[in-house]
């Protein structure tokens, strides 16, 4: 059987090459008796797949079940699939057999297999290596030959680094791994689907046809369909009921299209530049202001001692200081004292030396106070208004904003 033999068949519509590759895997592993554990997101089509494994196989004239192993709950899922004896727990009113147990011959499919409890994951292997396995309540191994195929819509490597699914059971269930493609992988096949479930639907509910224009279709095609086949199914049969307007263009179509808030695959985010910087931006014009204050204190001390230090210098001195830190918070400077001047009569040169008797003051060297200092500084230079301080300091509107919030100047 060829693989459009098997879409024909079993009701399959595409031509993507990756579909078409995973249903050629599944119609080579068949014949085999090897486990198969099938991957694929929610609604893409697993089930299906667990179908063409079983009746292509020579388990065919035997049962076939499937199992959603997460619908039952963990206090039952031993019963269900191994069975129990009377009375091993209460409401055990008689024996049960167990899925293991009815499927004997067959195939069973446990759908999301990853939901199951470490310690079910435990017996699963059990039966997977040699076919034994034990009623709830009794301590007869009992033995079983059943082929499984098992499904799941988890990223099984996590569930196995994080510790919920065991690494053996993984190996062991894992034989011939089996990825079905979600439908946004698939995208040549989204407008067949959707003719074909329009079809039905208008047939079951006998409703007129319905066509699509040039950018309904585009739109149709390019979302990302985070249900998969599931969620095309249900938008068609919504149309083929609710709309009136039996040619749908692109407005028409996204009344049925839920609108994507984004992407459902990780993606890069662009980063504003400026504000990744903004405290390296801040540090450096502390930096360079410190700078231009030290040359100027130096030349400050140079003339002063030029001028030999007379009170007339010292005064209008003093007014260059204030002039200069006149938006900066410090100390208040200690008034300029008498110089204690020595003349020595040696080739007609004297010498000054300056004594200057002042309080030591210790300068915060905080990178946190002198940003805050800044800031203060210019919001008080522009009266308040932080666009243009932002712009004095050379940063973002935006990360002023959150400077003055950091450091609690509001």
């Amino acid at each position: 059987m060829d693989t459009q033999d098997i879409k024909n068949r079993y009701g399959i519509i595409g031509s993507s090459p990756l579909l078409n590759r995973a249903i050629d895997i599944a119609s080579q592993v068949a014949p085999t008796d090897i486990s198969v554990l099938i991957t694929g997101e929610s609604g893409s089509g697993k089930e299906v797949f667990s179908h063409i494994i079983h009746q292509m196989s020579a388990r065919k004239h035997g049962p076939f079940i499937a199992v959603n192993c997460g619908a039952i709950p963990e206090g039952t899922i031993d019963s269900e699939l191994f069975g129990h004896e009377k009375g091993s727990f209460t409401g055990a009113h008689e024996a049960r057999k167990g899925y293991f147990e009815v499927v004997n011959g067959g195939t069973i499919f446990l759908d999301e297999v990853a939901e199951l409890p470490l310690g079910t994951q435990a017996r699963l292997l059990r039966i997977l290596e040699s076919g034994e396995y034990l009623r709830v309540g009794s301590s007869k191994v009992q033995k079983t030959d059943v082929r499984v195929v098992a499904a799941t819509n988890m990223d099984v490597y996590d569930a196995v680094r994080n510790g919920k699914f065991r690494e053996d059971l993984y190996y062991r269930l894992s034989t011939v791994p089996l990825k079905i493609p979600p439908l946004r992988e698939r995208k040549e096949d989204i407008y067949l689907l959707f003719r074909k479930f329009i079809a039905d639907f208008t047939h079951k509910y006998r409703s007129p046809s319905v066509q699509l224009d040039g950018d309904a279709q585009h739109i149709l095609t390019n979302y990302s369909w985070p249900g998969n086949v599931r969620q095309l199914k249900n938008v068609a049969e919504q149309i083929a009921v609710l709309e009136k307007d039996r040619n749908l263009n692109g407005q028409s179509i996204l009344q049925y299209i839920p609108q994507e808030s984004g992407n459902n695959l990780p993606m890069r985010i662009k980063r504003d530049t400026k504000d990744d910087f903004s405290e390296r931006d801040i540090l450096y014009k502390v930096l360079f202001d410190m700078k231009r204050d030290m040359v100027e204190l130096k030349k400050l001390v140079a003339e002063i001692i030029q001028n030999g230090g007379n009170s007339g210098s010292m005064a209008e001195n003093h007014q260059i200081v204030k002039q200069l830190y006149q938006d900066t918070e410090f100390p208040t400077m200690a008034p300029a004292v008498p110089l204690m001047l020595h003349n020595i009569e040696n080739d007609k040169k004297s010498e000054y030396n300056y004594v200057p008797h002042s309080e030591e003051v210790e300068e915060s060297l905080s990178l946190i106070d002198k940003e805050s200092d800044l800031i203060k500084k210019a919001l008080k230079k522009h009266k308040g208004k932080r666009k243009l301080a932002a712009h004095e300091l050379g940063i973002s509107e935006r990360t002023l904003y959150r400077k003055i919030k950091e450091l609690n100047l509001s």
